[in-house]
């Protein structure tokens, strides 16, 4: 688990570049095409952020809920749930 909390942390570190870059660009009055175009990337890596961490969330809670011969199907609604109301 710590490689996969290393590599989401390196998303959102890269995601916080991406939202400095967008400040400065509004400090330098940047076309506002620009500006968007730079928070629909970072929307999208947020995006993906959020699947990987519900993906990596639901794959430990099925792994746990099979070893204690527990239904998986209970994590899998909560997975698509939290995957619903993150959009």
């Amino acid at each position: 688990m710590m490689d996969n909390n290393r590599d989401i942390k390196n998303r959102l570190r890269r995601i916080e570049g991406q939202m400095r870059g967008v400040i400065k660009m509004l400090d330098e009055d940047k076309h506002c095409k620009d500006v968007v175009t730079q928070l629909s990337a970072i929307r999208s890596a947020v995006d993906r952020s959020i699947g990987l961490i519900v993906a990596k969330n639901l794959e430990s809670c099925i792994r746990e809920a099979n070893e204690s011969g527990q239904s998986a199907e209970e994590a899998i609604q909560e997975a698509v749930n939290m995957i619903v109301k993150s959009r």
